[in-house]
């Protein structure tokens, strides 16, 4: 008879036999499956995220904020986010580990029974708390099946925050494009008050647009 495994360790998708690592590479589509954005995200932040946590791993928040390739997100924020990347709320089990989380959203989403709770999509914490030998034993069965190789997440090149003085002239360039814009409405609504007023006087009546 064959070993029990973990009670946490997940089937592997069937393109992805067990101890198989690498399936999805760190330029793949982001669109695995349909995770709920957290307020404040936007999807290429979530792809940021995504690549990210691949190749600074799970948990590493103070990394992921060194590497400046989300500008001004909080701990709170990516912590928050993973959980929903993931499709769980527990993220422990995952910690350190170089992992694609919306690969492991994807087989979350497909989990169904009568212990499985969910909110915004989550998988929620369900009867006693976990011990840290049972955390750790679903963590190294996270690693056989779902870590990224090495050679892979190495590699993966976070983005960097645009130049400041850059992004201020874009800034810039956008408010005149919007403030030519209000110009041209508030010109177009002075003409029509006008016209309106002209024709009051003269008692004329146009059609109606």
């Amino acid at each position: 008879m064959s070993a029990a495994r973990p009670a946490a360790a997940m089937e592997a998708p069937r393109s992805m036999p067990t101890g198989q690592r690498n399936v999805v590479r760190s330029n793949d589509s982001a669109s695995l499956w349909n995770c709920t954005l957290s307020p404040g995200w936007t999807l290429d932040e979530v792809q940021v995220l995504r690549q990210a946590l691949m190749k600074l791993g799970v948990g590493n928040w103070m990394k992921i904020i060194e590497s400046e390739c989300l500008p001004g997100k909080t701990i709170a924020q990516m912590n928050l986010q993973t959980q929903r990347m993931l499709g769980q709320q527990s993220t422990a089990e995952f910690n350190g580990l170089h992992i694609d989380a919306l690969q492991i959203g994807e087989l979350n989403s497909k989990r169904q029974g009568p212990e499985i709770r969910r909110k915004n999509n989550c998988i929620v914490n369900t009867g006693g708390k976990l011990t840290r030998e049972e955390v750790e034993s679903r963590r190294l069965a996270h690693r056989e099946k779902f870590e990224v190789a090495q050679e892979v997440w190495s590699a993966i090149e976070l983005p960097k925050p645009d130049n400041p003085l850059i992004l201020l002239d874009k800034k810039r360039e956008e408010l005149k494009s919007l403030q030519a814009e209000l110009d041209d409405v508030v010109a177009r609504i002075a003409a029509a008050e006008q016209a309106s007023i002209s024709d009051q006087n003269t008692g004329i009546k146009r059609p109606r647009e």
